[in-house]
């Protein structure tokens, strides 16, 4: 039997998801779902975004409307145009099989006389805006006053940005026999309000710990002086060539400033704030889906209809005012089962609020350093290398080649190769040649982590990355699993596309380097060595006495492992920037829980 059929959802439900390739339900849905379907009650359902929310509610209220009658029965509010769009268009598809069902999406910056128009012709489901329900309420273009179902979606994020007095009038004018379900992220006081003023006895749904974040989340932090916010986020950027980002500022003169230099600096940026016209908003998230926008820069109003699952970190630029408000930006990354990071930017005078938002969360935030100059550019030249080594070949070059040989005619392999590398990488070696040390010094009695990170740890490289299927966490655990060491032994844990960093302390360096000496996965040499970078191993990558990395360097190659390349041409030549000198280039709400 079908895990949702289990649930009680109907055959007609079950034909879409099955088209959908939903194959088990999520924790919410597994929770909400049955109940709803078989009370008429009320019901408060906590859980974060991105664990299928729209499902839970939205399959118990198609599978119970009357299809055959044209009245409006449902009533979803949700806080912004996107996710009001984007919550209609899901329930389009879970009722594919269900043709006499009407969903009309209502929301600001469209026609109201052309969505009046969609409701009258019969729309058992409206999802709208709170501002657009209220004024098409008032001017008799929308009936609610026979719905059984109404929904308050992101009903703490709705309450945020000042929908308060707007739910109220809108909630006036729908019969009190309703059922209203609640779905929120977090629980603040004015969410428990709400709930008191408008919802009888309801049932209570929690996915993890209330306000708590997801675990599929990593947290990190960084302290930096205040004026090298941006000089971070480069790095940062620059440390994960394939990142997939959404960057929270507090401000929309914030937001568009930091894309503008992100997109100066030759980033492929956009900026997302209410200033925006919303063809403007439109062609930003479409960019963003596509992913021809790879670091998108938001204020937290602007970044609520957000959808998108591959994103692979949320960088704070900075903090936001409210402790709640952490738990949505986080919650833009880690979905859909999959693993995310979420990096804070944070001064010296900022680091208590990081413990404020660890009790908030239920999670500890990793102290790490901003990579350094020669760091960056050691991810960058092996990015770059598994980049050309990767590439597609295109048939037209063979036509050239002849005359291309010409050009390079004595000119021998290593050297050719170097001055490949160069035409891309010079430009970015310039840049970080002269980059000092912009990490600030924690003070060990603010937090009492080993923020210095250095002493006593050692990091390693290791030739798998995320195009093999691995992220930190899963990286983490086959690492955890292989050398049979703790949850905390293996720590910092940096996935690149074809290419890896972690950590451990200096007491497990001989073992982990003995135990990877011949280790094949799936047929190939996996290689781990100490980093070129590690402040307790200067000797260089494969730094074992005896010259055995360079033995084992040989043999991979000679076996055509996908490593040799970078390895050899990278691992001991130069090539990388110098770590010296310095580089300076560089609507108000109502108070909830602050720092």
């Amino acid at each position: 039997m079908n895990k949702f059929e289990q649930l009680g959802l109907n055959e007609q439900l079950l034909k879409a998801i099955t088209d959908m390739g939903f194959e088990s339900p999520s924790e919410v849905q597994e929770k909400a779902i049955p109940v709803l379907l078989a009370n008429d009650t009320d019901m408060v359902a906590l859980a974060q975004t991105g664990t299928g929310k729209t499902a839970a509610f939205g399959f118990p209220m198609i599978q119970k409307i009357d299809v055959n009658s044209r009245t409006t029965q449902g009533l979803i509010l949700s806080p912004t145009r996107e996710l009001c769009l984007q919550i209609a268009n899901e329930l389009k598809l879970y009722s594919k099989y269900l043709p006499n069902i009407n969903v009309v999406a209502i929301y600001g910056g469209a026609s109201i006389t052309d969505q009046a128009k969609q409701v009258k012709r019969g729309a058992q489901i409206v999802v709208a805006t709170p501002g657009r329900m209220k004024d098409m309420i008032s001017r008799n273009m929308v009936d609610i006053s026979k719905i059984e179902y109404c929904v308050l979606d992101e009903a703490d994020e709705m309450l945020n940005m000042g929908f308060y007095e707007d739910i109220n009038e809108i909630l006036s004018h729908a019969p009190k026999e309703k059922s209203t379900w609640l779905f929120s992220a977090t629980m603040p006081r004015e969410v428990a309000t709400i709930a008191k003023k408008f919802m009888k006895n309801p049932q209570e749904v929690t996915v993890g710990a209330k306000n708590a974040a997801t675990s599929n989340v990593q947290h990190e932090y960084y302290v930096v002086g205040g004026r090298d916010r941006y000089l971070a986020l480069k790095r940062l950027a620059d440390t994960n060539p394939d990142i997939f980002s959404v960057i929270f500022c507090r401000t929309k003169r914030d937001t568009q400033k930091v894309a503008e230099k992100l997109i100066e600096d030759g980033y492929n940026a956009g900026a997302l704030h209410g200033d925006l016209s919303q063809n403007q908003r439109d062609m930003v998230m479409k960019s963003f889906r596509s992913k021809q926008i790879q670091m998108l820069v938001a204020t937290d109003v602007a970044a609520r209809g957000i959808d998108v699952d591959d994103v692979t970190h949320v960088i704070n630029y900075q903090l936001p005012d409210e402790i709640e408000t952490y738990t949505h930006r986080s919650g833009r990354t880690g979905r859909a089962g999959k693993s995310g990071i979420s990096m804070v930017i944070v001064t010296k005078s900022e680091l208590r609020k990081i413990g404020a938002i660890e009790r908030i969360i239920q999670q500890k935030f990793e102290a790490k350093k901003v990579p350094s100059a020669e760091e960056i550019c050691e991810i960058q030249l092996y990015h770059l290398a598994s980049k050309i080594k990767n590439t597609e070949v295109n048939k037209e070059v063979e036509h050239y080649l002849p005359a291309i040989n010409d050009v390079f005619d004595g000119i021998d392999r290593e050297e050719l190769i170097k001055k490949m590398v160069s035409v891309e990488f010079g430009r970015f070696a310039e840049y970080y040649k002269k980059a000092g040390d912009i990490n600030v010094s924690a003070n060990s009695s603010s937090r009492d982590q080993d923020f210095s990170g250095g002493e006593g740890k050692v990091r390693y490289f290791i030739n798998v990355g995320s195009r093999d299927g691995y992220d930190w966490m899963v990286l983490k655990d086959f690492l955890r699993e292989q050398l049979q060491l703790g949850q905390d032994d293996i720590f910092k844990v940096d996935v690149k596309e074809s290419f890896s960093f972690f950590n451990t302390d200096a007491n497990h360096t001989e073992a982990i380097l003995a135990f990877f000496t011949d280790f094949k996965l799936d047929g190939r040499f996996v290689n781990v060595e100490v980093s070129k970078n590690s402040r307790e191993n200067s000797r260089g990558r494969g730094g074992r006495s005896g010259g055995g990395g360079d033995r084992k360097r040989s043999r991979r190659s000679d076996s055509g492992s996908s490593k040799s390349f970078g390895e050899k041409r990278f691992g001991k030549k130069g090539g990388k920037g110098n770590n010296s000198g310095g580089n300076n280039n560089g609507g108000n709400r109502r108070s909830k829980k602050r720092f």
